[in-house]
């Protein structure tokens, strides 16, 4: 037998002290080499972004870098910084310079047709004045969502009136502020690029080059389209089509400009450089003919493409979908606070929910990781209001699956209405928010009751015939994965109002009707008692009423019988304590 492990101090059971606020998210380190001032320049574009500020006339500048760029976050900010007083300064030369050139009557009544009224020194020095005034330059070290996204939010804390949005971006349309995009520049060999392609399409028969094909890249590749396909075009490829950039996340390619139609398209292959992103590899899965990637990896030998294939992402998206089709309570998680239309979007996803008869909750926790999702266990899901690319969360590490808003409107379909035929997106400004047209019971029980208001609809059809107001009569549903009953899979119902039943209430007046009506008509309270809101049953509701309720210390004596003799208990530490008085200590 070994020995025994001797403890000298105690275990850790709980986070150290020191640690208590560290942010669970891993970081992204970079594993790409520095880069040298020259380097800077060009990879950052610092000159076109000096220029454009100019142009702009923006005094107020953010510079939002990703993580793995936040170390040339310095360099580029002292760069831009020259490159901004350089130009400022060369416009300051340039008028001189033209006003040496006119006569002093000319200059003076240049000066005066500006600002009439005001004298000449005091019109001098208000144009030195806006000369003068320095750009301010700030970096913004860290990000409320994702670095595709603008932040908008900490911009406006600095009082920017311009984003400089640096790395590889989503486009989503902004609502408040004008960016300038630096995609930075990222070498390439065009040459291994080309021999990739033409070994995926062509192969060893060199004359078959009749095939369609969309050539694109990552965002950071995007400048080197245009060399690969005049390259290409002289080894004899005719149907080559390389789309523009465009701020469109809801194109047939999302950021990129089709002048092709959706049956058109079907028929081309897509050659990607660079890896897509997950959402774009979702959302051409059943747009394009099909996906070759070419990765940007050195090689000496030249690279071949990996094909895409997306069926067992697409198989446990519908999983998802499926396994939530029960859930009662949903999480509307907001994931973007500079999206235009993010709000509307979030007021029509909790009508589409209320209409299928389910509960949801909006949450904004920021950067989304499991520890912030697990403080919420009543949610039985949630659905991520984002960029086209954030929206797409899959990770193993999560309590409850996340889905989009497009696949919500499929998971509130009726088992009889869903039907998925592959296609997927993950924009939600041209989604169009569809209501199920599901009937609950609570709701023939209200319109029953309407129309028996007005006069339509008599008592005795309420109660009998093809109206059964009882919860019983709804159809049983069942969790696909369990194959266990599910009760609550909609839990805002509408309680069952019951009419009057003596037979007086048939020849009541309008008046005692109107009376019945506002005070007299009952609510039959729920089965197994479950607490109610606004007289909608509400599993929140009860789970707090009955899970999380807590009187304060002392409240289990008013429990107690008050003829129970109260004993002394035990006393001192757990190491050494006594258990009544004058009793041996252990």
């Amino acid at each position: 037998m070994p020995d025994e492990v001797q403890l000298h101090a105690p275990p850790v059971l709980s986070t150290p002290e020191s640690h208590i606020f560290e942010d669970p998210t891993p970081l992204t380190t970079s594993k790409e080499p520095r880069l040298a001032d020259e380097e800077i320049w060009s990879v950052y574009e610092v000159d076109r972004t000096a220029r454009e500020i100019c142009d702009g006339g923006w005094k107020r500048v953010a510079l939002q870098f990703p993580d793995h760029m936040l170390g040339d976050a310095v360099r580029v900010f002292e760069g831009l910084e020259k490159q901004l007083k350089l130009i400022g300064s060369n416009e300051d030369t340039a008028v001189v310079n033209q006003l040496k050139g006119e006569s002093l009557e000319t200059s003076f009544n240049h000066v005066s047709m500006i600002t009439p009224g005001i004298r000449d020194g005091e019109q001098a020095q208000t144009r030195d004045e806006e000369r003068n005034e320095k750009h301010r330059l700030s970096i913004l070290a860290d990000t409320s969502y994702g670095a595709c996204c603008v932040d908008e939010i900490a911009s406006e804390h600095v009082d920017a009136e311009v984003v400089v949005h640096y790395g590889r971006s989503c486009l989503s349309p902004t609502a408040r502020l004008p960016v300038i995009y630096i995609f930075t520049f990222r070498p390439m060999d065009t040459e291994d690029v080309v021999a990739a392609f033409e070994i995926t399409y062509a192969g060893e028969d060199e004359s078959s080059k009749e095939e369609r094909v969309v050539l694109m890249a990552d965002i950071t590749y995007h400048s080197h389209i245009p060399v690969v396909r005049e390259a290409l075009g002289r080894r004899g490829w005719k149907n080559i089509f390389a789309p523009e950039v465009v701020h469109d996340p809801s194109s047939l390619i999302p950021n990129r400009k089709i002048e092709l139609s959706e049956e058109e398209l079907k028929d081309y292959s897509v050659f990607h450089i660079s890896d897509p992103p997950p959402a774009l590899l979702l959302t051409l899965s059943s747009r394009v003919k099909d996906l070759h990637i070419y990765p940007t990896t050195s090689s000496s030998t030249p690279t071949r493409t990996v094909e895409s294939n997306t069926r067992i992402a697409l198989r446990r998206r519908y999983g998802l979908l499926t396994s939530l089709s029960t859930c009662g309570i949903f999480g509307i998680l907001i994931n973007t606070l500079s999206v235009r239309n993010y709000l509307a979007t979030v007021t029509a996803i909790k009508d589409q929910i209320a209409a299928a008869g389910k509960k949801s909750y909006t949450f904004v926790v920021g950067k989304v990781n499991a520890a912030k999702i697990a403080n919420f266990s009543e949610i039985g899901g949630w659905v991520v209001i984002g960029c086209w690319e954030s929206s797409l969360i899959e990770s193993t590490e999560f309590y409850r699956p996340i889905i989009t808003p497009f696949e919500l409107g499929i998971c509130l379909m009726s088992d009889e209405e869903r039907v998925w035929s592959g296609s997927w997106r993950g924009d939600f400004e041209s989604l169009e928010i569809r209501k199920p047209a599901a009937l609950e019971a609570g709701d023939i029980a209200n319109t029953a009751l309407d129309e028996h208001e007005d006069g339509d609809l008599g008592r005795d059809e309420i109660d009998g015939g093809d109206l059964d107001l009882e919860e019983e009569s709804a159809p049983p549903e069942f969790d696909l994965r369990t194959g266990r009953y599910v009760s609550h899979s909609r839990p805002m119902r509408k309680t069952m109002i019951s009419p009057p039943t003596n037979s007086s209430s048939s020849a009541a007046t309008p008046t005692s009707m109107t009376q019945g009506t506002a005070s007299n008509v009952l609510a039959r309270r729920a089965k197994l008692d479950v607490a109610t809101v606004n007289g909608a049953v509400s599993p929140g509701a009860e789970y707090l009423r009955s899970q999380r309720t807590w009187t304060g210390l002392g409240s289990d004596f008013n429990e107690a019988d008050a003829s129970e003799n109260i004993e002394e208990g035990r006393a001192g530490v757990a190491r050494g304590y006594t258990i009544g008085e004058g009793a041996e200590r252990r």
